[in-house]
This record gives structure tokens, sequence and C-alpha cells, in this order.
């Protein structure tokens, strides 16, 4: 299992979406849209392997996550604005406790919360911070050998949006870079994916 946690600090969480101002009026919501395209999409298909939980942090009120299970999920498109609209009917939803995962529709389900509370639910495997001053996340010599079987025990990928992720200083997740260049989110998602695809070995 390959898990995303992808932080909006601006993104709406509660309210009417703005489908046509994603970028300003949503707080960035074009950032996440296209981070969980690539952490949930194929060519053709859906990577049933993934979930990705998207952190609706910019208000009003307390912070909203949204969980896209590529297991169960069902009408995904690759198209932006199809997902925000998805995402403007979740918003505009009561907020349900910390803890409770509310269903949507096939495959999505939101809760209240945050970063700290997603990452406890996710104990049961490492936690990696992409973050391109750290340690590289591959081992030296590490050989692109296709096997998938490398990598079976449930990985967390935390990363922001174009705000600093301090919501992890103290939490003990494990920083690590894919390459000296700051990526974009949707980027360094599809990285990951390729070293996971190809069985790289990683340094966890």
């Amino acid at each position: 299992m390959r898990r995303f946690a992808v932080i909006g600090h601006r993104a709406m969480s509660k309210g009417k979406l703005p489908l046509n101002d994603l970028a300003s009026g949503a707080g960035r919501m074009d950032v996440l849209i296209r981070a969980l395209m690539a952490g949930l999409l194929t060519s053709h298909g859906l990577r049933s392997d993934t979930q990705v939980v998207l952190h609706l942090m910019g208000g009003p009120g307390p912070p909203r996550r949204i969980k896209f299970d590529g297991s169960t999920l069902k009408g995904l498109h690759a198209e932006e604005r199809s997902i925000a609209g998805t995402i403007g009917k979740v918003i505009a939803t009561p907020l349900p406790p910390i803890g409770h995962w509310q269903p949507i529709t096939a495959g999505i389900t939101h809760s209240g919360g945050d970063l700290s509370h997603t990452l406890r639910e996710w104990s049961d495997g490492p936690t990696v911070v992409l973050d391109a001053e750290a340690k590289r996340l591959w081992s030296d010599g590490a050989a692109l050998n296709g096997d998938k079987s490398v990598n079976t025990t449930p990985m967390n990928f935390v990363l922001s949006d174009d705000q600093p992720l301090d919501e992890m200083d103290g939490t003990g997740g494990s920083r690590r870079s894919i390459g000296s260049n700051w990526l974009q989110g949707h980027m360094a998602i599809g990285v990951v994916h390729f070293l996971l695809d190809e069985g790289v070995e990683l340094t966890l």
C-alpha cells in the first residue's frame, strides 16, 4: 500500500468552491488536484494499491481531510475541473468528527482532523517527508530491477503545497530527497511511483 498525504495550507475546507479560480480563490486547490491525479491515475486506469489524503487547512472553520482510495474508487477522471467539482461537493457537506470517515461516493470519504491524525492512522508503515535538502530516498548502488515485491509493506509519503511543511516537526517521519531540485508535488509523486514500480531499494 502506498499512501500520500498532501497538505494544502490555504485550501478551502468549507463553502462553495470557485471552480473558475482554483489557484487563488480556492487556496491553490489546483496543486492538490494535480497531486491527486499523479497519485492515483495511470494512462488507462487507477492504482488500486494507493491512497491519497488531501488535507484542506485553509478554512473557513476546522481542517478537513478527504481520502481517495484507489482500491474502491470509481468515476475519477483525468480532468482537473471534474475532480474540483467532486471536492466542491465534499466541502459543501457538514464536517464529520475527527476519526470518523464518512462516505461520499465509492472510494471517497472525508473526516475532520489534520496531518497528525492521519499519521496516527498510518502507524503500520514508515513515513517519508519529501525534502530536496535531505538524504536520498534510494540506497547507494540501487538498481532498477523491476520487482515490485521489493517494496510491498505500507509506505507513507508526505508532501506540501508551496508552503513549508512545519507540521512534520517532531513527528518522527524521515526526511528524504528524490533529487537536489525542488519539484512540484505531482512530479514528486510520479518519481516515487516510478521507484516503487521498479523495485528500487529505499532507505527508510
